[in-house]
């Protein structure tokens, strides 16, 4: 019991401030955690996904797949788009938690946004990652982990930022649940002087072996190409289609 009474009743006011919050009996302590987080896996609406960045000298290439499920058992959603803008030259991917990852790409568009105006230029792709790994750190979102892609004065860049935060610098990356499948379509053909259009076959193609055999992964494919005049997005609901016009 705490040394603070309600004025009007002569009650505890505080009660145990080591007691747990629920309430002690509630829950089988051990279980509580893991049950309730159970739960909410099967409500939150996830992106198993695929997302492949990938950079050459002529710019960057990001494919995605279009796939969100309930728990990873229940498809929930046939085209969404795992890869948005948030930068004249810049984009980012959705991985992980729907809304999570939604609030994550508005607030750092936001951001983009202020810098520039502040500034009167853009943000620079580096100051970019390691603003979205603070927020990835400090945030409130669900796990998350998306590839920053984009091209700068610097030249072409793409990041990885996991849930702790942390970014990564790479030629290619891929995250999500397909990513070992995706990594082992690009490793032995990625080369940093291919094309922008060989690059994109080979996103897209590394996407579509991933959802070959990934559960969270499939129904088409987006292909965002960066370059330094700006930033194209498509859908595909067929991967066939996705592939360079040449």
């Amino acid at each position: 019991m705490s040394r603070f009474t309600d004025p009007l009743t002569g009650a505890d006011a505080i009660g145990d401030p080591t007691e747990p919050e629920l309430g002690a009996g509630q829950f089988d302590g051990a279980n509580a955690g893991g049950d309730a987080q159970a739960r909410d896996d099967e409500s939150v609406n996830k992106t198993g996904t695929t997302t492949v960045g990938i950079s050459t000298d002529e710019g960057v290439v990001v494919a995605t797949d279009m796939r969100a499920s309930l728990g990873g058992r229940f498809v929930s959603n046939k085209s969404v788009q795992k890869v948005e803008q948030i930068h004249p030259t810049g984009v980012l991917t959705l991985v992980g938690s729907v809304g999570g990852a939604q609030s994550f790409i508005r607030t750092l568009r936001s951001e983009v946004d202020l810098y520039e105006v502040r500034k009167g230029e853009p943000i620079s792709m580096h100051a970019l990652a390691t603003l979205a790994g603070n927020f990835a750190r400090g945030g409130p979102w669900f796990a998350i982990n998306p590839i920053l892609g984009g091209v700068d004065d610097e030249g072409s860049h793409v990041y990885s930022i996991d849930p702790a935060g942390g970014v990564m610098k790479d030629d290619y990356t891929v995250t999500g649940s397909g990513m070992q499948l995706a990594h082992g379509a690009i490793e032995g053909v990625y080369d940093r002087e291919m094309s922008l259009d060989d690059a994109r076959d080979l996103a897209v193609r590394a996407v579509e072996a991933a959802s070959e055999r990934d559960t969270g992964s499939g129904n088409g494919v987006y292909v965002a190409t960066v370059t330094g005049d700006g930033v194209e997005i498509e859908g595909f609901d067929e991967t066939e289609d996705a592939f360079a016009q040449r």
